[in-house]
């Protein structure tokens, strides 16, 4: 994506609320309570939108906070190329995290390749495999995690709270979500001001539909 087409696409979204200072201000407090308090603390990043800008504060504030990524070996290649861009220069290692590929061949095998496409349970069986088994792997050990979770995202996310506790009795982990009251525009305003490295929305969209880029539980 050059530079034109670049500028062009975040001037389509950037959109920033007017309490977008407050708004950011209290993220920021919220990323330096969780660095502080709930050590260690892991930041769980797809590579989308709301997560360039977590570990962009994450960056600038110095914070003690680790960021992974699940690689389910089926990212879109402009997903694997900010990936790589992001280890590059980020200062602390951004970790990725893989299915077990004795259980993804064993799956392919027994089901196929389109498996998630034939039913509910062939989609469940799919996720538990290249997405929430690693993903018990990159939280092991961790107080809490971050995500990018918005209430403006859906419906089901319309309650999303700064600070989640509801699976700590379950987890032992508490849910940070520093951009729950940011708005889709905010996000997009806050990489047109920082100039924050992301990936063309249409990659998304392209891979929307697997589990590859869905967002974090």
């Amino acid at each position: 994506m050059n530079q034109r087409t670049r500028s062009r696409a975040v001037d389509l979204h950037a959109r920033a609320s007017s309490n977008f200072a407050d708004k950011l201000a209290q993220t920021e407090a919220l990323l330096k309570r969780g660095a502080s308090e709930f050590a260690p603390l892991t930041h769980a990043s797809s590579l989308g939108a709301e997560d360039v800008v977590i570990t962009d504060l994450i960056e600038r504030l110095q914070l003690d906070v680790s960021v992974f990524v699940l690689d389910t070996g089926a990212l879109h290649h402009q997903t694997v190329a900010l990936l790589e861009r992001t280890q590059a220069r980020a200062t602390a290692p951004v970790r990725v995290f893989r299915p077990a590929q004795t259980q993804v061949i064993e799956f392919v095998r027994h089901h196929g390749q389109d498996a998630i496409y034939q039913s509910l349970a062939q989609r469940k069986a799919c996720c538990g495999i290249r997405k929430l088994e690693p993903l018990s792997r990159a939280l092991a050990g961790q107080r809490a995690w971050i995500t990018g979770l918005r209430r403006e995202q859906s419906a089901a996310r319309a309650e999303v709270e700064l600070i989640d506790d509801s699976e700590f009795e379950s987890t032992g982990r508490t849910k940070l979500n520093p951009l729950a009251h940011w708005t889709w525009g905010d996000v997009w305003h806050y990489i047109r001001e920082r100039a924050v490295d992301y990936k063309d929305r249409k990659s998304t969209r392209l891979n929307s539909s697997h589990v590859s880029e869905s967002r974090m539980p």
